[in-house]
C-alpha cells in the first residue's frame, strides 16, 4: 500500500504521538533503545558498517515490541484502507481501554458493581427436560434484577437442570442524598447503602405464559471485605408461595467492584454492620407487632362483630414473609411513560389477572407480590393490581387508598379509592379500569325517599390504607353503600399511629423493606406486532372456512376502515370519552353498496397469542356468524391494533367484519 507524502508524514506523526503516550506506561522508547543496541552488538559483523532499517524492524518484531504496541492501539474503523484513502479524515488511533469505556457507557467518576451470573445448577424440576433442537421453541428462564432505581434483564436461556446463564450486569453504586451524588463512593459510604439486589427468576412457556419461579434479595456488601474487591457466591433460590421453603435451584454469582477499591474493609467490620442492621430491623418490627396487637384488641372492644371484618394489617409476600400492608404501597412516578391517572389505571388494567396458585382445595391462597415480581411476571392477583394503581395515583398527587373488602357472595377483593378536595369519593377498579362515584345511602331515610343506586360491585369494606395511613372501619355496618368515608372521623374509622407505620414502612426504615423499582418502557413495536397478529388471524380464518367448504376473499380496504373504530375503543377505555364514531359509521356506509349487509365484531385481549385469541372469538356466536358467513359476494375483513404500555403490557383490539349481498 503506497501513501502520498503528506499522508505518510501525518501517519508518522500520529504513531510518534501514540508512542510518547505509551512510553510512560510501557517504557517503549527505552526498550527500543536496548534492543537496537543489543542487535548492533550481536549482528553487526566487523566488516559491516551499518544495519539496514529492515534488519532493525525485524529485530523489534522478533522480540515482540511491535506486537506489544499494536495490542495497546485500536483503530476507530476496521477498514484501514478506507480511512487512509479518504482525503477528509486523518488516520486516528485510540486507546483500547477508552474505547471499551465508551461502548459500556461507564462514568469514570462513579463506582460500579459488576455482577456476573455464571450458570445455574440443581434446577431439579427440569432434570428430565430434553435438549432443545436448533430452532425449536422451548420454555425459557429469564433473570430480572433491580438495584437502586436500575433494572436489568438477562437473555432468555432454555429451561434445564443446569441452565446456561452467562450474563453480566453493571450496577452503579452511589449515594442519592447529602450532596454525595457526584462523588465516587468509597468503602465506608457503600457499607451504609443497605439496598439489596432484588433478583426475580421468571419462566416463560412455549405459549408465552409467564410463571414466577423465585424471588431473592442478594446482600452484595460482602464484596467490600473481600480481597481485591472480588468475590464469588453460591445463591440458593427458594420457591414462592406454598413452595417458599423448597429449593428450586442454585446460581453461581461473581461480584467485582470497579474501579478496584483503594482500601477494602475487614470482613469483621462488614459482618458487624450487617448484624447491627438486622438487629435494628428486628427490633422495629417487634415493636410494630406489639403495637398492632394492641390496636387490634382496642378495635375488637368497640364491637365484637369486628372480628369478622376484613381488616388486613399484615400480608404474606411471594416468599411467605409477613409484612405490613402499608409497605406494599408507595408514591410511584411513571416519568413520561404515563401521562394521566386514567392512563395509569388503563395500564394496570391491561396487566394480566391471575390468582395465586394453590395446591388442593380450601379456598384462596394468600400472596401479595413485591412490585418487581408483579411487573416482571406481567400478571398478578387483585391485591397486586390495587397496590400498583394506588402507588401510581399517589405519584400523581391524589389522596389514594387501597380498600380491602368483599364483592358479591362474600368473595374477598381489593380496589382503590381516591378522596377529592370537595369530598367526592371515587372507587377505581384496578382489574377493569372502571371508575365509580360513591354516594352514600342514608339508612334512616323513610322508605319512600329516593336513594342513589350503587353501580359498583363492592359489598363490604373492612379497612383502607396507603403508605402513611391505616384505618379500620368501625361503623355499625361495613356495607359499602351506607358507609361514610369521612376518614378524619375517628368514630367511623379507627386510625393506626402514623409514627408506628412510618417506623417500618418509610423508605429506608428497615433493611427488610424491598425498594420500589421504576417502570420500564415497552419493547414491543406496535405496528409490527399488529401486522403479525393480523396475518396469523387471516390464515386461521381461511383454514377454518376451508374446513367448512367455504372460500375466503379478503377486502383490504374494508379492513383498513376498521382502524378508527379500534382506536376509538381504546381511547374510550382510557378516558371514558367516546369520540370518532360518526366518521367510522359514515365510512362504512360508503364502503357497503346498496343491497349489501355489513356485520362487525370487536373484541379485546391483553395477550398477543393469535391462535388463543381466535379460539376465544369462535366461542362467541356473533363472531362465529361473521367468520363462517355464507352468501353472495361475501367479503371478509379483519383488523388488529396493538396499543403498548410500560412493562411491555399491551391492549390488543381485534375486529372481524364481513359484507355480503342480501338475498331474500
Amino acid at each position: 500500500m503506497s501513501l502520498p507524502p503528506e499522508k505518510a508524514s501525518e501517519l508518522k506523526q500520529l504513531i510518534h504521538q501514540q508512542l510518547s503516550k505509551f512510553s510512560t506506561q510501557m517504557d517503549v522508547h527505552g526498550r527500543i533503545r536496548e534492543i537496537l543496541a543489543e542487535t548492533i552488538r550481536e549482528e553487526l559483523a566487523p566488516d559491516q558498517q551499518q544495519l539496514s532499517t529492515e534488519d532493525l524492524i525485524k529485530a523489534l518484531r522478533r522480540r515482540g515490541i511491535i506486537d506489544d504496541v499494536m495490542k495497546e492501539l485500536n483503530f476507530v474503523t476496521d477498514n484501514v484502507d478506507q480511512e487512509l484513502s479518504s482525503p477528509k479524515q486523518p488516520v486516528c488511533f485510540t486507546d483500547r481501554q477508552s474505547t471499551l469505556l465508551k461502548k459500556t457507557n461507564i462514568d469514570p467518576t462513579r463506582r460500579y458493581l459488576y455482577l456476573q451470573v455464571l450458570g445455574g445448577k440443581a434446577f431439579l424440576e427440569h432434570l428430565q427436560e430434553p435438549e432443545p433442537l436448533p430452532g425449536q421453541v422451548c420454555s425459557t428462564f429469564t433473570l430480572c434484577l433491580h438495584f437502586r432505581n436500575q433494572r436489568f434483564r438477562s437473555k432468555p436461556v432454555p429451561c434445564a437442570c443446569e441452565p446456561d446463564f452467562h450474563d453480566g450486569f453493571l450496577l452503579e453504586v452511589h449515594r442519592e442524598s447529602l450532596g454525595d451524588g457526584t462523588r465516587m463512593a468509597d468503602s465506608t459510604t457503600m457499607l451504609s447503602i443497605s439496598d439489596p439486589i432484588h433478583m426475580v427468576l421468571i419462566k416463560t412457556d412455549i405459549f408465552g405464559e409467564t410463571t414466577l419461579v423465585a424471588s431473592y434479595f442478594l446482600e452484595w456488601r460482602s464484596v467490600l471485605g473481600s480481597e481485591n474487591g472480588v468475590t464469588s457466591l453460591t445463591v440458593e433460590l427458594m420457591g414462592v408461595g406454598t413452595e417458599s421453603k423448597v429449593s428450586v435451584g442454585i446460581l453461581n454469582i461473581k461480584l467485582e467492584m470497579y474501579p478496584p477499591l483503594n482500601q477494602t474493609l475487614s470482613q469483621e467490620v462488614v459482618n458487624t454492620q450487617l448484624a447491627l442492621e438486622r438487629q435494628k430491623t428486628a427490633e422495629k418490627e417487634r415493636l410494630f407487632l406489639v403495637y398492632a396487637k394492641q390496636w387490634w384488641r382496642e378495635y375488637l372492644q368497640i364491637r365484637p362483630s369486628h372480628n369478622s371484618r376484613l381488616v388486613k394489617i399484615f400480608a404474606q409476600d411471594e416468599n411467605g414473609i409477613n409484612r405490613p400492608v402499608c409497605s406494599f404501597v408507595k408514591p410511584l412516578r411513571a416519568g413520561r411513560l404515563l401521562d394521566t391517572p386514567r392512563q395509569a389505571a388503563r395500564f394496570v388494567n391491561v396487566l394480566g389477572y391471575e390468582r395465586a396458585p394453590v395446591i388442593g382445595g380450601g379456598g384462596k391462597q394468600e400472596q401479595w407480590c413485591t412490585l418487581l415480581a408483579f411487573l416482571c411476571r406481567n400478571k398478578g392477583d387483585c391485591e397486586d393490581h390495587a397496590n400498583l394503581l394506588c402507588s401510581l395515583l399517589l405519584g400523581y398527587g391524589l389522596e389514594a387508598f387501597v380498600c380491602v373488602g368483599t364483592k358479591a357472595k362474600g368473595v374477598p377483593h381489593a380496589w382503590v379509592m381516591t378522596c377529592g378536595t370537595d369530598g367526592t369519593i371515587t372507587f377505581w377498579e384496578s382489574l377493569t379500569g372502571h371508575r365509580y362515584i360513591h354516594k352514600s345511602i342514608n339508612p334512616d331515610e323513610p322508605p319512600v325517599a329516593e336513594q342513589p343506586k350503587p353501580l359498583y360491585p363492592y359489598r363490604t369494606i373492612g379497612c383502607v390504607f396507603n403508605h402513611q395511613m391505616f384505618l379500620g372501619n368501625c361503623q355499625p355496618s361495613d356495607l359499602v353503600e351506607i358507609c361514610v368515608f369521612d376518614l378524619n372521623d375517628e368514630s367511623k374509622w379507627k386510625p393506626m399511629s402514623e409514627e408506628a407505620i412510618k417506623s417500618v414502612c418509610a423508605p429506608g426504615a428497615t433493611t427488610s423493606l424491598p425498594p420500589f423499582p421504576p417502570l420500564c418502557a415497552s419493547t414491543i413495536d406496535a405496528s409490527v406486532t399488529s401486522n403479525e397478529i393480523e396475518m396469523q388471524l387471516r390464515l386461521l380464518v381461511s383454514e377454518h372456512r376451508k374446513d367448512l367448504g367455504l372460500t375466503t376473499v379478503w377486502e383490504d380496504q374494508l379492513s383498513y376502515l376498521l382502524s378508527p373504530a379500534l382506536a376509538s375503543y381504546e381511547f374510550e377505555r382510557t378516558t371514558s370519552i367516546s369520540a370518532g364514531n360518526e366518521e367510522f359509521q359514515d365510512a362504512i356506509r360508503r364502503a357497503v353498496p346498496d343491497g349489501h349487509t355489513f356485520k362487525g365484531f370487536p373484541i379485546h385481549f391483553v395477550y398477543r397469542n393469535a391462535r388463543r385469541a381466535f379460539a376465544t372469538c369462535l366461542r362467541s356466536p356473533f363472531c362465529e356468524e361473521i367468520i363462517c358467513c355464507r352468501g353472495d359476494q361475501v367479503r371478509l375483513a379483519v383488523r388488529v391494533r396493538v396499543f403498548t404500555y410500560p412493562e411491555s403490557a399491551c391492549a390488543v383490539w381485534i375486529m372481524f367484519a364481513c359484507k355480503y349481498r342480501s338475498v331474500l
